[in-house]
């Protein structure tokens, strides 16, 4: 069995394990960040804990990947998003996304455009980033001094508001860590409505592209 077949059999089964960690660790993280003052010491632990074998999985994933694919630093070139995604937590949820791909892979012929299918990714992604980018915010700015957000609420409009590139600057992180969440706000919302607008673009230029093809010559 060559590492080509080995690597596919792999990912056959662990797909759906790794959709589940997806899952738990968007969860643990968010009850972790939005429970804490509210919720025993335990319970944190055991969140903290669940997020760190969602982390563990995708480490082992990773690597067993990398071994099995025999490609060495050609894997890393290859698969940036699995690489992005061990080295950086809040980037996780994505494998959401990548399993909805595979999914529909699965069907067959996929039921959506490409058109529609990238609008469609591309929202998906925006709602797992920004929600993930707005627990991240929060927990840096929560009792920060001179912190202007004061509750969730305000860091999902920061979010919002950011990720459209809009920035109103009626509220902005103050610490360090909060800025640097932001910055990543800031590439996704610019690279996710680079996408959406570029697709929609295409799109409209195919239309009109196939209304004049149908023209009766001389019209």
């Amino acid at each position: 069995m060559d590492d080509d077949t080995r690597l596919t059999r792999w990912r056959r089964h662990t797909e759906i394990p790794l959709f589940v960690a997806s899952f738990v660790f968007l969860a643990s993280y968010a009850v972790r960040v939005l429970g804490d003052g509210h919720l025993s010491e335990t319970a944190l632990d055991l969140c903290l804990a669940l997020t760190f074998t969602a982390w563990a999985l995708f480490g082992v994933d990773y690597a067993v990947c990398w071994r099995l694919s025999g490609q060495r630093l050609g894997f890393v070139r290859t698969h940036l998003l699995d690489t992005v995604v061990v080295l950086l937590p809040l980037l996780r949820p994505l494998r959401i996304v990548k399993m909805y791909e595979t999914v529909q892979r699965r069907h067959g012929r996929p039921r959506l455009s490409l058109h529609a299918r990238v609008i469609v990714y591309a929202g998906l992604a925006t709602l797992l980033l920004g929600f993930t980018g707005a627990l991240a915010v929060y927990q840096q700015e929560r009792g920060a001094p001179g912190a202007n957000m004061k509750t969730f609420g305000d860091a999902v409009w920061f979010t919002c508001s950011t990720l459209a590139t809009v920035g109103y600057g009626d509220i902005t992180p103050v610490t360090e860590r909060g800025r640097v969440v932001a910055v990543g706000v800031m590439a996704v919302g610019l690279g996710l409505l680079g996408a959406v607008t570029g697709t929609f673009a295409s799109w409209l230029l195919q239309v009109f592209t196939v209304r004049d093809d149908e023209r009766p010559p001389g019209s």
